[in-house]
Order: structure tokens, then C-alpha cells, then sequence
């Protein structure tokens, strides 16, 4: 009876009884909200299975006695959720910051760089903000990520990173909200002739690519900028700094050209900003840079001066521009994306190497006809001005019109074209130009023609940069002859393997490949004397082992002179005589002779004395010379 008792007991525990233990033990341990924390737990019975789902009350006996077990789980559990679950007012929010390792991994503070997942991250205000939406970007790039909060923390850095990355923007909108910044902190307003911020730049057309994002961007942020540049009249370009003014995009000539005749000053000057650096120090542009900052480092040096912040902006940079950068100015921080110096990554590269024996100018029509075919716009790069003239007539003759751009053209004809074939009628898609048109010019290009093969590298890495700007795809075409056959040839692995095009040149490849050849030469002559050595070793002692010539020395302190008394001889040094005897034919008598004979046959009496010796014996008579 008692086993058929303890049956009917369990059966008498149903599933409604199991639920409301259930139901009891969970309540007292998690209180009802509105969202609780265990969905399924909280939803009344059904007759539904849920796979995957054990409920925590079996129809056990031993569960059922002992609710004690159910507690002690639920309590794991809800300890376990508080452990794992954020609590907003201990922890700061986390910003979705993506790690971006360069070539080192580092930059030269070493810090770790980074791409923010939007410019809200960045530190920027809703005035800033506001341009950006306007401008239709939402998402900042490498640079704007790396040097956007070095440029607000007041830092002086150098910008580098491949063409058509946003560099404009990753300088521009700090300084914009520094302006702002510094009009609510200090009360600085707008003065005539009295810049706060100055942007140099060394072409027109760049100067009115970057004037164009300020005017942009002083639509939300409320301040003004100027333009001054070499080509355009003085006479509107003074009525613009004689009004209140904040920002100056200018050349540097053309600036110092204002200075000098009292239009601008130096007095509140904050900000200063050198785009395309490596072209201001490496094409002539270094004395002009000079003579523009010796005031601003005077002013800087004088005791209460709060000095000016530097930009400088660069998509390529030598070791000979770094260091004078680093002696104009001391202390300023390097930030590098990982693309600086190598391919874009949305551009096709294709060289077409040519025998010599092919037209070039056909082969230039080959490849320009299809990339037209597509309603793409097409730059054709020459190094010369002669190379740029014959190839516009060419193509002209074809009946395919062109527009020029090199430095015999005037300015304003400059932008003139570049205005015709930015144009989307499609008039003249195809620009013919030198590398004047390689740095600073934001253009939307489908695809770039090499017709000479630029130098060195830097001049390949800034035409490339016309195309595949901001994230679009682009092609780069090649035609390589003999002479630049071994540039080509270290471009072209380098870009395969991924790897930095920084300082290639024909020259540099040359003088590298001669140091090795020189290299090779001294170890082999090393090798070749050491073996000689070796083998002039061996045949020494085999020499010493094997030779039985032996030769008779005649010692003075043993000569018979000594046993007259006449005391002991001068040190000499001994001497070896061959002795040799010769029968004369007329007396009959042997003569003998000290050059062929090897032993004598009698005692050699020997005197030395001025003049000729003679050696007396009973044979005869030896003469020595």
C-alpha cells in the first residue's frame, strides 16, 4: 500500500499545480514590470511545445518536495543577468571606433589610429554638422577621422594621405569651429585686413577648389572667407581684404604681393594652413613660404604670445621634404593613413609596354577610342609641352576634341577649359595636359592616360590621383617605352604586392641596382683571395717538406783569421757561394768558378777588403767579383 500511495500522489500533482508553483517562485524573485526580463516565463500555460524549452518544473516528485533547488537556479540567473547586462550610469557610451593599422601600426606618438563610424564622434558642432548634411556626407574618411580631433585639441600636424581622401575637409571644418569657438571664448570678431585663418596653396585652380568648401561651409557656420591668387586682378582683390574678413585662401606670391603693399597683416593670425605641402618645399615655392612665416614666428616668440596652429596637407612626402618640414617646424606631429604612398584601391592599373617598333600615337588612339565609346572622361598626361602640343594636334586631326591644360596657357584659358570639360554636355571630354594639372584638381575623371611615363613615382601617385576620387572606381593606362622600362617594371611589382611607391625614381633604381653590383664584385674578390690564400698556404708547406737543396754559409767568427788572434770579426751577414771547378785547356790546371759549381773540393780562405778579393788555394786561384 505504501508504493501504491506514493503512486497515486504523484499523480495527483497536475500541470496546473506545477505552473502556479512555477509562476510563484519566479514572481518572488523578479517583480512585474513592463517589459520583463524573461518573456516566456511570464506568458499564461498552453498546450504549445517549445523546442529547445525545459520547464523548470518536471512532474518529479523530487522537484515538486524540494521548490528550494528552482530558487537557488532563478537566483543564479538573475544574478547573472544584472553581471552581464550595461548599466548606463556606470559606464560611459562606447564609440563604434574602428582600429586602422598602418605600415608601423602607429603613428609617431604612438597611438593607435583610428576611423569613426560618424562625425558626431569626431567632436564637431551642430553648425558644422549642418554643412556636412547640406553636403550630402555622413560618413568621415581615414584622415578626417585621424586629424579632425588633433586639429581641434590645437595640435600642429601634417596630413598625409592619398589623393581624393577628404583631406580638405579634414582641416576645414576644425578650423571653422576654432574660429567660432574662439569668437564665443575671446570675443574675437572680424577686422578688416586682419585674417584669423590663412590657407596657401600653390595654383589658382586649387585655391578656388578650397575656396569653394569654405563658402560652403560659412553658409551654416557664419563666417567669411577671401580669395587671393596669382592670375586675377589686384584692384577686387584689395576691395575684399578692406572688408571684414576671417579666413584667406590665397598663393603665396600673390599674398606677400598684399603685405607688402599694406593690404593684409600678420596681427591675429591663429591658423595657418599649407596645402600640398611636399609642392610648396620641392617646386620652388620654399623662399616665399620662408619669408611669409618669419613675422609669425617673431610675434611667436615674443613673452604673452599665444602663437598660430599649422596644417600642412600632403599625399605624397619624400624624406627630403620630411626633414625640412621638420627644420621649418619643430615639433610638429606626423599622421599617415595606411594608403599614403600606395595604390588607390578602386583604380585599374594597366601598362602597356611598347617595342619601338609600334606608332605611339596610333597606339594612343587604340586605347583613347573605347574609353570615349563609353562617355567617359579621359586625361592624357605628357611630360613636356612639345609631347602635350603634338598629341592635341594629333587627336584634333582625328576629329576628337580636346581642350589643353599646361603652364603656356593662360590662367583664366585654364579654367576655361577645365570648365568645358567638367561640363556634363560632353563637348571636349578628353584633357591634354602636363603635370600641372597632377596635384590639387578635384575632378571627376573615368579614366587616365599616361602617353609619357612620368620620372618617378610621386608624379605617377598624384596623376593616378585624378581618378577613383572618394570612393569611385577609375583606370590608369600606361604606355611605357625602353627608357622607362625599369621604372615601369618596379611600379608595376610594387603596386602587385601592395606596397609603398614612396622615392622610386629612374635615377634612384639606377644608382641602387650599381651599389649592388658593386657589392657583388667585393664579395667575390673576398672569396677569390681567401681561396688564393688558402692554396699559397698548402703549397708553402708542401714546398718546406720536399726541398733538399742545401747550401754552404761561411760564418766570419769562424773563419781561419780568428785562430791568428786577430780578435773576433764584425758581425756579417753570412754568405753562400756556389764553388764550381773548370779545367783550362791551355795550362792544364782547374779553375773555379763561384757561379755554377755547388760543393768545393778544398778550404776557401775568405778577407774582405776595398777593392777586388782574391781567394788563394793550392789548385788555383778564385777571383770574386
Amino acid at each position: 500500500m505504501g508504493g501504491t500511495g506514493r503512486a497515486l500522489l504523484n499523480l495527483s500533482l497536475t500541470s496546473s499545480t506545477c505552473s502556479s508553483l512555477r509562476f510563484s517562485l519566479f514572481s518572488s524573485h523578479f517583480p512585474l514590470t513592463k517589459k520583463p526580463l524573461y518573456p516566456l516565463l511570464h506568458k499564461p500555460h498552453s498546450s504549445r511545445v517549445y523546442l529547445g524549452f525545459r520547464p523548470l518544473c518536471s512532474t518529479t516528485t523530487e522537484e515538486a518536495l524540494q521548490p528550494l533547488k528552482h530558487s537557488i537556479l532563478l537566483e543564479r540567473l538573475r544574478l547573472r543577468h544584472l553581471k552581464e547586462s550595461p548599466n548606463p550610469t556606470l559606464e560611459p557610451k562606447k564609440q563604434a571606433f574602428k582600429v586602422v593599422v598602418d605600415d608601423d601600426g602607429v603613428t609617431k606618438k604612438g597611438k593607435k589610429k583610428v576611423v569613426a563610424s560618424s562625425f558626431e564622434e569626431l567632436g564637431l558642432s551642430e553648425e558644422v554638422m549642418g554643412a556636412l548634411g547640406e553636403m550630402g556626407i555622413s560618413e568621415p574618411t581615414e584622415i578626417q577621422s585621424i586629424g579632425i580631433p588633433a586639429v581641434i585639441e590645437g595640435k600642429s600636424v601634417v596630413l598625409g594621405s592619398h589623393t581624393g581622401s577628404g583631406k580638405t575637409l579634414a582641416y576645414m571644418l576644425p578650423i571653422v569651429q576654432l574660429l567660432r569657438r574662439d569668437e564665443e571664448l575671446d570675443g574675437m570678431l572680424m577686422k578688416p585686413r586682419r585674417p584669423r585663418a590663412v590657407v596657401l596653396c600653390p595654383t589658382r585652380e586649387l585655391c578656388e577648389q578650397v575656396f569653394r568648401v569654405a563658402k560652403s561651409i560659412s553658409h551654416h557656420a557664419r563666417f567669411r572667407s577671401t580669395m587671393v591668387s596669382g592670375g586675377g586682378r589686384l584692384r577686387p582683390q584689395e576691395d575684399s581684404l578692406a572688408s571684414p574678413i576671417d579666413m584667406i585662401v590665397g598663393t603665396p606670391g600673390r599674398l606677400l604681393q598684399h603685405i607688402e603693399e599694406g593690404n593684409m597683416v600678420y596681427g591675429d593670425i591663429r591658423y595657418l594652413v599649407l596645402d600640398e605641402a611636399d609642392t610648396m618645399f620641392d617646386r620652388g615655392f620654399g623662399p616665399d613660404i620662408r619669408k611669409f612665416l618669419a613675422p609669425l614666428k617673431n610675434r611667436a616668440s615674443k613673452t604673452g604670445d599665444e602663437g598660430f596652429q599649422t596644417v600642412l596637407v600632403t599625399a605624397t612626402m619624400t624624406k627630403a621634404v620630411q626633414k625640412l618640414v621638420d627644420e621649418e617646424f619643430q615639433g610638429i606631429e606626423h599622421l599617415r593613413t595606411s594608403s599614403l604612398h600606395k595604390k588607390i584601391a578602386n583604380a585599374r592599373h594597366d601598362f602597356i609596354k611598347l617595342s619601338g617598333s609600334e606608332n605611339k600615337m596610333e597606339v594612343l588612339l587604340q586605347v583613347l577610342e573605347p574609353s570615349l565609346a563609353k562617355g567617359n572622361r579621359v586625361m592624357v598626361f605628357c611630360n613636356t609641352l612639345n609631347s602635350s602640343r603634338a598629341v592635341d594636334h594629333f587627336l584634333n586631326e582625328t576629329q576628337i576634341s580636346t581642350v589643353n591644360y599646361h603652364g603656356e596657357v593662360p590662367a583664366e584659358q585654364r579654367v576655361e577649359n577645365l570648365a568645358k570639360f567638367k561640363s556634363d554636355e560632353g563637348d571636349c571630354p578628353t584633357l591634354v595636359c602636363t603635370d600641372l594639372a597632377a596635384r590639387g584638381l578635384d575632378l571627376d575623371v573615368d579614366h587616365v592616360i599616361m602617353f609619357d611615363f612620368p620620372k618617378n613615382s610621386v608624379d605617377y601617385l598624384h596623376r593616378t590621383g585624378r581618378t577613383a576620387r572618394m570612393g569611385a572606381k577609375g583606370k590608369v593606362t600606361s604606355l611605357v617605352a625602353k627608357r622607362d622600362l625599369l621604372l615601369a617594371n618596379c611600379i608595376e611589382e610594387a603596386i602587385k604586392k601592395n606596397e609603398s611607391l614612396e622615392s622610386l625614381s629612374v635615377d634612384g633604381i639606377k644608382r641602387d641596382n650599381a651599389r649592388s653590383r658593386i657589392t657583388e664584385q667585393k664579395d667575390k674578390r673576398e672569396k677569390l683571395v681567401k681561396v688564393s690564400n688558402s692554396k699559397g698556404k698548402a703549397t708553402k708547406a708542401a714546398t718546406g717538406k720536399s726541398s733538399g737543396v742545401t747550401r754552404k754559409t761561411i760564418d766570419p767568427k769562424k773563419s781561419p783569421g780568428a785562430k791568428f788572434g786577430k780578435g773576433p770579426a764584425k758581425s756579417k751577414p753570412k754568405i753562400a757561394i756556389k764553388v764550381s771547378k773548370k779545367t783550362n785547356s791551355s795550362t792544364g790546371k782547374r779553375q773555379v768558378d763561384s757561379r755554377s759549381s755547388s760543393t768545393p773540393t778544398s778550404k776557401l780562405n775568405v778577407v774582405g777588403f776595398r777593392g777586388r778579393s782574391s781567394v788563394s788555394s793550392k789548385n788555383g786561384r778564385v777571383k770574386a767579383a
